[in-house]
């Protein structure tokens, strides 16, 4: 990840999902904390997920969300974004566009 390459880490994210509640629950850990960080939950529709949590940036508090876009089967896009107000506002920082090897 840029700035942290000389601190490399592995991840890892469990991904549970409650048939009562039809609810994902994704918890991720990475090598170099040791602990499940609480987990993002949501579900999907029509093949877009999103997945909610609160969270501390900087020491101010915020929401986080994580939206798995897989409406293009060959090219799934995960993005992350954070909001200071309670969800009025978004800051997008984070996107992955995958590919799928044929």
């Amino acid at each position: 990840m840029p700035g942290l390459e000389e601190n490399l880490f592995e991840g890892v994210t469990l991904r549970l999902f409650d048939p009562k509640t039809r609810l994902w629950s994704l918890y991720w850990v990475a090598s170099n904390v040791g602990v499940l960080d609480p987990p993002v939950v949501g579900s999907f529709e029509n093949n877009v997920g999103h997945f909610f949590t609160k969270d501390t940036f900087n020491g101010k508090n915020i929401i986080v969300v994580f939206r798995w876009d897989v409406r293009d089967k060959d090219h799934p896009v995960w993005s992350q974004a954070f909001s200071p107000d309670n969800g009025k506002t978004w800051e997008w920082n984070w996107y992955n566009i995958s590919e799928r090897i044929k």
